[in-house]
């Protein structure tokens, strides 16, 4: 019999989560075994290049298929598979972390269809309007623009817990004012390229979806309508 005062040591994660967490981890595994020769032989050094090739975001294919007004499909799917590729281990781990501690409180806060809407399409619109505002020719990989996503879906929920509470708001903005501030002082020292733009893109994408699927969003923005 269950002991009901008993608490886990770690809090279980929502299990969309979890499942986004072992497709992140999963790829990177297998990469970072193969580069280290533990399986796949000599040719498993080149499956990391070989999946940013075939499945990493490229502006250029973009500019391209909008020019020509032609989406073949697996090109189009690019948008959707780069998050799960990443340059190197740490490109990942850094990643998984912002994913578990950032996708937990967005998935129980506003259920794990709003994560997923969250994840997804901070990443989709993070690349196809980074490639739009920008003509860089690097290809864009690792879930970060989807991490963005969920840092804006953690300021919202800080948002409106300081409005309840009568404390000044702009606290909830904290957490990407210090990433912000971290790139731009790691820029000063380092080539950090233009991926900020994508990931910036992610985090205003994510905090205004929470305007349109946030529980009980409607109703508030119904109420206010209806006092004016």
């Amino acid at each position: 019999m269950q002991d009901p005062d008993f608490e886990p040591p770690i809090n279980p994660l929502p299990p969309i989560v979890t499942l986004v967490f072992l497709a992140i981890a999963s790829v990177e595994a297998g990469l970072s075994l193969g580069e280290a020769g533990i399986f796949g032989g000599p040719g498993a050094v080149g499956w990391r290049l070989g999946l940013i090739r075939d499945y990493g975001f490229s502006g250029q294919i973009f500019d391209w298929m909008l020019a020509n007004g032609q989406w073949p499909f697996w090109e189009v799917i690019r948008a959707f598979t780069y998050p799960f590729i990443h340059l190197g281990f740490t490109h990942a781990l850094f990643a998984m972390v912002l994913l578990l501690a950032l996708g937990k409180l967005v998935a129980e806060a506003m259920g794990p269809v709003v994560f997923g809407v969250i994840f997804v399409v901070s990443g989709v619109l993070g690349a196809v309007l980074y490639a739009a505002l920008l003509n860089d020719p690097s290809w864009l990989v690792g879930a970060y623009p989807n991490v963005y996503g969920l840092i804006g879906g953690y300021s919202f929920v800080m948002w409106r817990q300081l409005a309840g509470t009568g404390a000044q708001q702009y606290r909830a903005f904290s957490l990407i004012a210090f990433l912000m501030g971290i790139q731009l002082i790691w820029g000063i020292f380092f080539e950090v390229g233009t991926q900020w733009v994508a990931e910036l893109i992610g985090f205003f994408v994510g905090f205004g979806l929470c305007f349109l699927f946030a529980p009980g969003e409607w109703a508030r923005v119904r109420d206010s309508l209806r006092r004016r």
